[in-house]
Formats: C-alpha cells, sequence, structure tokens
C-alpha cells in the first residue's frame, strides 16, 4: 500500500470510528480505546509489550518534562535523584509529589539522608513498600538500583 493509501486509510478510520481518548464501550460494550483500539479482555484485546513500551516512554518524558518545569532546580541533581523524582511523580501524579513539601526542600538543599528518611515515614511509603524503600536508598546513595527482574505481571 502505498504512503498515500494508508494516510487516505487512516482519515477514514478516524472519520468513521472517531477518536476517543480514555477507554469507552463499543457498540457490542467491549472496552475500546484510541480509534477503535479493543482492549477488552474477554475478546482477546489489549496491547502488545511493544505498545506499553512505547506508552511507557511517552509517559515518562511527560512526567520528566513536567517536573523540571515546574521545579527546575530537579535538572540540577544527579541522574539518580532525578530517577527518584520521576519515579515518585509518575506513582503519585505532580500533584501529589508537590505535595512533599519537606522532602523536596531537604532534597532541594542536597540533604539526601533526611529527605530519603522522610520520604519512608510518609503515608505513600506504607502504601508503596519495596517501592519507597528501593527509591529512598537511591536517594541517600545517589545511586541507580538496576532492575533486579521483570514485573510480575509482564
Amino acid at each position: 500500500m502505498t504512503p498515500e493509501s494508508r494516510l487516505a486509510l487512516k482519515a477514514q478510520l478516524v472519520r468513521q470510528e472517531g477518536v476517543r481518548l480514555s477507554a469507552y464501550r463499543d457498540s457490542l460494550g467491549y472496552l475500546t480505546i484510541g480509534c477503535g483500539r479493543l482492549i477488552d479482555p474477554l475478546r482477546g484485546g489489549g496491547i502488545s509489550h511493544e505498545e506499553a513500551m512505547l506508552l511507557l516512554d511517552h509517559d515518562i518524558e511527560k512526567v520528566l518534562t513536567a517536573l523540571v518545569k515546574r521545579l527546575p532546580w530537579v535538572a540540577d541533581l544527579d541522574d539518580a535523584r532525578q530517577v527518584v523524582l520521576a519515579n515518585m511523580a509518575f506513582n503519585l501524579g505532580l500533584d501529589g509529589l508537590l505535595t512533599f513539601n519537606w522532602t523536596l526542600s531537604l532534597i532541594r538543599k542536597g540533604d539526601y539522608i533526611n529527605a530519603a528518611d522522610a520520604m519512608l515515614k510518609s503515608r505513600w511509603a506504607v502504601q508503596v513498600k519495596g517501592r519507597a524503600t528501593e527509591l529512598a536508598q537511591m536517594m541517600k546513595t545517589g545511586m541507580l538500583i538496576a532492575a533486579k527482574s521483570e514485573p510480575l505481571n509482564a
């Protein structure tokens, strides 16, 4: 198929299917998203691992951009501590991360040990357990922790 034909097909599908940016039920009641993309597991829908990783790359870029826009001093942190804050923003949403006033002030001052302790004393740490422990360790040491294994639901 020529590139022009592909563009025509895409335009037709957008016009005929519409574009929905959140999950919805199609005319048969199955979960769908985007431009008629079946995601309902009852019908074998979903996304591929490759698609999930593309979405994740996009989401990481959005989080990093928003984080540095709202907290410009984050750009001056080492990579490990930027990863910690981006991870927390990904998990909590940027607005949720911004409620960590004391922790953020400690990080900005370079008091990483007390910042890590503050992270571990939060309600968030109780909720996410091992994630908080890992991120607090990275905050303390400034060293990245490599992935140890595949996620449980990979």
